[in-house]
């Protein structure tokens, strides 16, 4: 972007500086967002800074990356209402992460007795929403049986954090 040949920061920038200026191609939507991370903008953001350059330009562009940053920094972990609900026989759950952690959803029958467990690992603080992020379940037990139709539980644990939700099956 800068013509010396090399994609770098420096580069990133300067399109980040562009951001919301009117162009030939369509403005981005909002879902061009959707796969970036907050570990990633945060990283982009250090590099930026470490380049220590004055140019308003370049100045600009790290000021869109800060405010790209508030934005992809949930405020609170939150669990979210699973879609489509009611389902079948396949559900998104997402949720928010203030803070990075250990992540597991459990999903339980009404009569508490544990159905599914999904372990996803250690994930970094971001907005877990869209379905290439959020938590799939199969309308699987753990054994691998499809589950009856009926009304479920999930539990979200993310460290200190947990919360339940409700949801609905239909076959």
């Amino acid at each position: 972007v800068n013509g010396d040949g090399q994609v770098n920061i420096q580069d990133l920038v300067a399109v980040a500086a562009a951001f919301g200026e009117a162009a030939a191609a369509p403005a981005a939507h909002a879902a061009a967002t959707e796969h970036l991370t907050a570990t990633e903008v945060q990283q982009w953001l250090h590099a930026a800074q470490n380049e220590n350059l004055t140019d308003p330009d370049f100045q600009r562009g790290v000021e869109v990356l800060k405010h790209l940053l508030t934005r992809l920094t949930p405020k609170e972990t939150v669990l979210l209402p699973n879609y489509p609900n009611p389902f079948n026989p396949e559900t998104w759950i997402p949720y928010q992460l203030a803070e990075p952690a250990e992540v597991t959803i459990r999903i339980y029958a009404v009569d508490g007795s544990l159905v599914r467990t999904l372990s996803l690992g250690h994930q970094a603080t971001g907005s877990y929403q869209s379905r290439t992020r959020a938590a799939y379940w199969d309308g699987r037990n753990n054994q691998g049986e499809p589950v009856a139709s009926g009304v479920y539980f999930y539990t979200l644990t993310a460290g200190d954090f947990t919360s339940t939700r409700k949801m609905l099956i239909r076959k």
